[in-house]
């Protein structure tokens, strides 16, 4: 087996030197794969089948933690050896060395870290721009897996996260409980799938994000990026376009590989768009396009990079007849009729309405459109948000005698019907992102109002830029009550892990 030089496990009272060991092992092994993958594409027969393995975190209480009752995190849920691994510290490095520090206060024991037994998968220590397809005859291809670790599904489950999670045993036989949601071949996943379905890499993503199920949104999304970037005092650095294009603000000069940021010649599958600010505190947007399937699949890994918050902005079907189109629905609570959670997170677990989002949104609604009060009523209702998989949910026998979809809603107290808000609120709930819904009607099929093409090029004109600066404006208000009032306890479970 050909690895690099062992690098053995130390123990530290300090974060930052904890962390600088971690991110010695790691880049030693990424250089170690590299090295012997560029000789094996050119052709060179490797001798030894070639390892490298991540860092890991371990630490180790004999006492329950007595940190204060306030917190949400940064702390273990009894006497145990716990740890995780670790990847990417350059991208992780600011939150790695909060959960050092709170580990270090909240125990007052060492972080101990050295290198794992879980292998890198070669694909993983690739570059940005790096692709094996192109570089090798498909027979070469067949061989990397004799040289190399390949991915294993088997270290990517959400078990942790899930709550279904089976500690292995030590050496001492004592089971290693997770001290994070996510493993390190976990993470390493999602950030090459972000690149895949969003077009831009994943340090250009920002802690706060919006979801959304339609493209003029994101149409309008550019062209407030772009304003940003002519005012000098917008408080964003840079906008960023699929193909990692940056766009920098007025007064700040281009980077040197700005211009070798190409757009894409298609868009990818959900593409995304970045209002950066250099403290990642700026907004995030994807355009989701239609369907639970792919708002689980965003929010599968954008959960990996550890947002402060996800927000759902889009389009909806009033279900009553005293909503009008362009109203707004502030959901607090949900129907999950999405069916792609099921499994992961069961239907019997409730979805609750987290206070800092609703009370973001609201004000923002009310900042907005200048109502506040009763009047604010007239354009925006508080209520429960079912969440279909079938688009076609019109087309349902609705003179079926049992149980019909317009019987479901009534008994649900619905007042909106999507496709994709179940599924982001739900998948928050289940990796612990604060999460929120603002829709916005466009239609009311149970009462004849089906969107057309005239009323819906109206519609658009009328509501959509409103609607994302009320987004927007939810995000800022939520940056400037600060992080430590988003990440709540009511989403950490009684054995929760203690990374945030």
């Amino acid at each position: 087996m050909a690895s690099p030089t062992q690098i053995t496990a130390r123990s530290f009272n300090d974060a930052a030197a904890a962390l600088a060991h971690a991110t010695t092992i790691y880049d030693m092994g990424i250089a170690h794969l590299r090295d012997s993958l560029v000789r094996f594409v050119a052709g060179e027969e490797l001798q030894q089948h070639v390892r490298a393995c991540y860092p890991y975190l371990r630490v180790h209480t004999d006492t329950v933690a007595r940190a204060d009752s306030r917190l949400a995190y940064g702390f273990v849920a009894g006497p145990g050896t716990y740890e995780t691994t670790l990847t990417r510290p350059d991208l992780f490095h600011d939150y790695y060395l909060e959960q050092f520090t709170l580990l270090l206060k909240n125990h007052g024991v060492t972080l101990e870290v050295g290198l794992s037994s879980q292998p890198i998968p070669v694909h993983f220590s690739l570059a940005e721009n790096d692709h094996l397809e192109g570089s090798m005859p498909p027979e070469r291809r067949l061989l990397l897996r004799d040289q190399f670790d390949l991915p294993d599904l088997t270290a990517m489950d959400d078990g942790i996260a899930n709550g279904t999670h089976v500690p292995a045993l030590g050496n001492d036989g004592q089971p290693r409980l997770p001290l994070s949601l996510f493993t390190a071949p976990r993470v390493d996943y999602s950030l090459h799938r972000l690149r895949h379905y969003t077009g831009t890499a994943p340090e250009h993503f920002q802690n706060f994000v919006l979801f959304t199920n339609y493209q003029f949104y994101i149409d309008e999304f550019i062209q407030l990026g772009h304003e940003m970037m002519a005012d000098p005092n917008s408080g964003y650095s840079a906008f960023v376009q699929p193909g990692n294009v940056v766009l920098r603000r007025a007064g700040l000069g281009p980077q040197p590989d700005d211009e070798l940021r190409v757009a894409p010649p298609r868009l990818p599958q959900m593409p995304a768009y970045h209002l950066v600010r250099e403290d990642r505190t700026g907004i995030t947007m994807v355009n989701i396009g239609v369907g639970p399937s792919n708002a689980k699949t965003i929010t599968d890994h954008i959960a990996v990079l550890r947002p402060h918050a996800w927000i759902m902005l889009g389009h909806c079907a009033g279900l009553r007849n005293t909503q009008a189109l362009g109203d707004y629905v502030l959901a607090h609570g949900y129907v999950r009729e999405d069916h792609v959670l099921d499994e992961e997170l069961p239907l019997w677990v409730p979805i609750p309405p987290l206070a800092e989002i609703q009370v973001a949104l609201e004000d923002a609604v009310a900042e907005v459109t200048q109502l506040k009060g009763y009047e604010l009523k007239r354009v925006m209702r508080t209520g429960t948000v079912a969440s279909t998989d079938n688009r076609n949910w019109e087309l349902l026998p609705f003179t079926h005698p049992q149980s019909t979809p317009e019987q479901r809603f009534s008994q649900s107290r619905a007042i909106a019907l999507d496709m994709e808000s179940a599924t982001i609120a739900a998948n928050g709930f289940r990796f612990r992102v604060p999460y929120g819904t603002l829709l916005c009607v466009s239609d009311k099929p149970l009462h004849g109002e089906i969107k057309l093409p005239g009323m819906a090029n109206h519609f658009y004109r009328e509501r959509v830029d409103q609607h994302l600066r009320i987004g927007i404006r939810a995000m800022e208000l939520l940056r400037e009550q600060g992080v430590d009032q988003l990440h709540s306890r009511k989403l950490r479970s009684f054995a929760e892990v203690a990374f945030q």
